[in-house]
């Protein structure tokens, strides 16, 4: 049977219809906007690329572009080490599927009712956590200056790793499951031919197992690379960019200017900057993740 190009296309022009009028059609307004000065309420005036001279002098951007990379630097290697770890920790247990599941479940949990839960329970004065170290240790115990809960809501560093946290229980369960996908995937007879060649099972996991789990830790380390540098919900839900600024990311950055300061032409500059910066990061780091490997 001849394959018929006017066929094919067609079978793929709903697909394509989509991904324009919800993907390229809203990109390309974007891109229009940050061309302009506009509240959202007014006319909007051209500027041309007004905008973006602005944001590259604004010490705001790029203190919460600071903010962004200190996260991602936090955040996405610990996502893909714990995912590995926990892998294959788990592979062939008897629990296996138990534990799965419950990493799995804090990703099904809506983003506010989770964000509410962490903050009743972690928040530094009136936690559920902390009023239950008050209770289990009296206020003259030599312990009850070290059993308590960080103050997130006045030092920055504590906040943002509550955001790391947070995003960390979130989401390890589906790296998790990705892992252990390619895990099962991987031949037994591999691995033991390596151990009749004298492979020990560290040398085993690293020169067989690992080079086989490319496609998966490749796949996770882009995802991750996007979710952490366009990251805002839990941001705006835990700690609203501060304390002091320390965990405004550039996700929350362009909430502010946007819908706080009315300057929407502005705030799409700094989605697309945004945009630029996360596509350019994932696609060096998915090749250097090939070439490494």
């Amino acid at each position: 049977m001849r394959w018929k190009p006017r066929t094919s296309w067609l079978g793929l022009g709903p697909a394509l219809a989509v991904m324009a009028v919800f993907g390229l059609y809203p990109f390309i307004e974007v891109v229009r906007f940050s061309t302009w000065d506009w509240s959202g309420l007014s006319a909007p005036e051209y500027v041309g690329l007004a905008n973006y001279r602005e944001l590259l002098a604004d010490p705001a951007f790029w203190h919460s572009l600071r903010v962004t990379l200190a996260f991602a630097l936090i955040t996405l290697p610990s996502f893909l080490l714990l995912s590995l770890v926990v892998a294959f920790a788990l592979e062939g247990q008897p629990y296996e599927r138990w534990v799965k599941g419950l990493l799995f479940l804090p990703g099904l949990v809506t983003l506010s009712a989770a964000a509410v839960s962490w903050y009743t329970l972690l928040s530094p004065e009136y936690g559920a956590l902390q009023t239950l170290l008050y209770t289990l240790v009296p206020e003259d115990s030599p312990l009850a200056a070290w059993l308590v809960v960080p103050a997130w809501d006045r030092e920055p560093i504590w906040a943002l790793l509550l955001v790391v946290a947070f995003t960390l229980w979130r989401y390890l369960g589906y790296g998790v499951l990705v892992v252990s996908a390619s895990l099962k995937g991987i031949p037994r007879s591999l691995l033991e031919a390596a151990w009749v060649d004298g492979a020990t099972p560290r040398q085993a996991v690293r020169y067989v197992t690992l080079p086989l789990l490319r496609p998966a830790v490749t796949f996770l380390l882009v995802v991750g690379t996007i979710l952490t540098l366009q990251s805002y919900v839990a941001v705006f839900l835990l700690t609203r960019g501060g304390p002091f600024g320390g965990t405004r990311v550039l996700g929350y950055f362009i909430y502010e200017v946007g819908f706080e300061q009315y300057r929407l032409g502005y705030a799409a500059a700094a989605t697309i900057v945004l945009l630029v910066l996360t596509l350019g990061l994932a696609y060096a780091q998915a090749r250097f993740m090939e070439e490494r490997w």
